[in-house]
C-alpha cells in the first residue's frame, strides 16, 4: 500500500511500511527510472525538482516538494530551493535571449562569441598584469571532450549544465552534487544527434518552452527538438525537419533557417520559431556582372538561376561556419563565399573573389564603426578585409594579420581599437613578438573600448595559420582585457588554441579546451 502525494508538478508515492518517497510522475518528464538511478542521486533530483532532504532526522531519503517537516517526527527538512534564478548559456548562438537573460544589443552580431552578462566588474577587481593568477575552480572535462556547452534550468528548479558531443551523438550532464559527467541515454535508441556536415550551432527553446525542452539542434536525422529528463538521466527527440543539413540552424527575426542537400542542390528551408510552416526556397547566383568580375562559372546570366549541383562553384553542401544573425539577415560562411537572406526574400549565394580566401580560423566577421562587416581573407600578397553581406564589396589591404571578432581584434600582441584595418595600438614594445587571440567579447554599454577574454601565445611561430594550427605553444597566458587587464591564468604546451570554449555556468566563467582532462573557472563575484 502506497499513499500518493500530488504536487504542483509531480506525483509522488509514499510506502506505508517504509515511510520512503518515491516519485512516480513529474511534469514534461518521460518515465522515471527511480530504483534504477534517481535514488543514487537524491541530492541532486532534490535540487532539480526543488524537493526537500532530511537535516536532522532519518525517516526518509528525500521528501516531496512543499515539504518544511518531516510528517513522522516533526523535525524540519532542507528545503533545496534555489536561491537565485542564474541566466542561461547558449555560446554562440544567432537567437535572441529573452529580457532576462542578458541579451545583446541590436546591433551586436548574434552568431559570435559575444555576451552581455556583466563579467568585467568581476574579474577586473583580481591583481592585474603582470601577476599570473590560477584558475579557482575545477571540474573534470567531460568524457567526450569535443563538444558544446549550454547552461539553463529547462523549466526545473536549479540551473544545470550540458556538454552535448555532436561528433559522437553523446549527451552529457553535469552532476553538481556528486561533481561528475553522466552519459544520458536516448529512450528510443533511434535518435542520433551527431552533426559533422558543417560547424556546430543550436537554438535555445523560447521562454514558453515546455519543461526539459533544451532546442533545436542539428543532427544526422536533419533539424529536432532535444528534450532531457534529467531525473532519469535520459533524453528524446522530436524530429521538425527530416532532411540532410547541410549547415546549423539560424534565426533571424521570428524566422528559422538551416540549409539542406536536396536532390537539385543545395536549398534554404525556413519556418516560424517552432519550426511550423515551413518552406523551401531555391539559392540564387550572384549578379552575372559581379560573377564575371571574380571567376569563371557555368551560370547562365540571369541573377536568380540556381547553380548546378555538380559544377565548378556551386553552393556547397558542407563546411559552413555557424550562421551569423544581423541587421535583419542571416548569413553563413564558407571556403569558397558566403551566403545571405534576408525573410521574405530570395538568399543569395556570393563567391570569394578569384584568388582571394578567407581566414575563417582567425575568428570571425570584424565590425566597423559604420555597422558593416567584414571578413579577413589573403590574395596570395596581403591580407585585406572584405564587406560581407554585398555584390559589389568594398576591400581594405591590411599591414598584417587581425585575429578576433565584432571589435575585439588584435595584430600580433596589441590590440586594434578603432576600425578593423586601422594600426594597431602599441602600449608595450615587449609585446611584439606575442600573438593574441580573442576567445569572447564582452559587449557593454557603459564601455567605450573593447573587452573581452584572450589568449596570449608567447613567442608563436611567425604565421599567424601555424599558431592556430597543430603547432606546439610553450606558453600561453589567459587574459581578461579590459579597463584593467587581468592574467587569470596560463597554460604550457597548448596547440589548437582557437579549440577553447568559455563559458558561464552556476555563476563562474569556465574555459574548456578538448585537450585539458579539467574546465578551469573563475567565480564571477567581486573580491576583496
Amino acid at each position: 500500500m502506497a499513499y500518493r502525494w500530488e504536487t504542483s508538478d509531480s506525483v509522488w508515492l509514499e510506502d506505508d511500511e517504509s515511510g520512503q518517497f518515491e516519485l512516480a510522475s513529474s511534469q514534461g518528464l518521460s518515465r522515471i527510472e527511480w530504483q534504477a538511478q534517481a535514488r543514487t542521486r537524491l541530492p541532486d533530483v532534490a535540487q532539480l525538482l526543488g524537493a526537500s532532504l532530511p537535516a536532522g532526522c532519518a525517516h526518509a531519503a528525500i521528501y516531496p516538494e512543499g515539504f518544511a517537516y518531516c510528517p513522522e517526527c516533526g523535525a524540519a527538512l532542507r528545503v533545496c530551493a534555489a536561491a537565485q534564478r542564474l541566466p542561461a548559456w547558449w555560446g554562440p548562438s544567432s537567437a535572441p535571449l529573452p529580457v532576462n537573460e542578458a541579451p545583446l544589443p541590436r546591433h551586436a552580431p548574434h552568431g559570435l562569441p559575444l555576451t552581455a552578462l556583466p563579467l568585467a566588474a568581476s574579474l577586473e577587481t583580481r591583481p592585474p598584469e603582470p601577476q599570473v593568477g590560477q584558475a579557482e575552480l575545477k571540474i573534470p572535462a567531460p568524457p567526450n571532450a569535443v563538444c558544446v556547452f549550454a547552461a539553463a534550468d529547462f523549466g526545473f528548479a536549479a540551473q544545470r549544465l550540458l556538454a552535448l558531443a555532436y561528433t559522437r551523438n553523446v549527451l552529457q550532464y553535469w552532476d553538481p552534487a556528486a561533481m561528475r559527467w553522466h552519459v544520458m541515454t536516448c529512450e528510443d535508441h533511434l535518435a542520433d544527434l551527431s552533426f559533422s556536415a558543417s560547424a556546430y550551432a543550436w537554438l535555445p527553446a523560447h521562454a514558453e518552452a515546455r519543461r526539459g525542452e533544451v532546442g533545436l539542434v542539428p543532427s544526422a536525422q536533419g533539424l529536432v527538438r532535444l528534450l532531457i529528463n534529467p531525473v532519469s538521466e535520459s533524453f528524446h527527440t522530436e524530429v521538425v525537419l527530416s532532411a540532410r543539413l547541410a549547415s546549423a540552424p539560424g534565426m533571424v527575426g521570428r524566422r528559422i533557417a538551416c540549409l539542406i542537400a536536396a536532390a537539385g542542390g543545395v536549398r534554404l528551408w525556413t519556418a516560424d520559431a517552432q519550426g511550423a510552416d515551413g518552406e523551401t526556397l531555391e539559392i540564387a547566383a550572384e549578379p552575372a556582372g559581379y560573377a564575371a568580375l571574380t571567376r569563371p562559372t557555368v551560370f547562365s546570366t540571369e541573377a536568380d538561376v540556381i547553380p548546378d549541383p555538380d559544377a565548378d562553384g556551386a553552393v556547397p553542401v558542407g563546411g559552413w561556419s555557424r550562421p551569423l544573425s544581423y541587421d535583419g539577415k542571416l548569413m553563413w560562411l564558407h571556403a569558397q563565399g558566403h551566403l545571405v537572406w534576408r525573410p521574405g526574400s530570395v538568399p543569395q549565394w556570393l563567391p570569394w573573389p578569384a584568388g582571394w580566401t578567407p581566414r575563417l580560423q582567425f575568428g570571425g566577421p570584424a565590425r566597423s564603426r559604420d555597422g558593416r562587416l567584414w571578413q579577413i581573407g589573403h590574395d596570395g600578397q596581403a591580407y585585406s578585409f572584405r564587406e560581407l553581406g554585398v555584390a559589389q564589396a568594398q576591400q581594405r589591404e591590411l599591414d598584417g594579420a587581425r585575429l578576433g571578432f565584432g571589435t575585439l581584434l588584435f595584430r600580433r600582441g596589441h590590440q586594434v581599437k578603432n576600425e578593423p584595418w586601422d594600426v594597431e595600438d602599441v602600449e608595450d614594445q615587449t609585446r611584439n613578438e606575442a600573438l593574441v587571440l580573442p576567445l569572447l567579447e564582452n559587449v557593454s554599454s557603459t564601455r567605450s573600448q573593447p573587452t573581452g577574454l584572450v589568449l596570449r601565445m608567447e613567442r608563436p611561430p611567425a604565421m599567424a595559420e601555424d599558431a592556430l594550427g597543430g603547432a606546439v605553444i610553450q606558453r600561453t597566458l589567459i587574459e581578461w582585457v579590459g579597463q584593467r587587464n587581468v592574467i587569470l591564468d596560463e597554460a604550457v604546451r597548448l596547440s589548437h588554441p582557437a579549440d577553447c570554449q568559455p563559458f558561464v555556468y552556476d555563476n563562474c566563467l569556465w574555459l574548456h579546451h578538448p585537450g585539458w582532462n579539467e574546465i578551469r573557472g573563475w567565480h564571477l563575484k567581486a573580491l576583496p
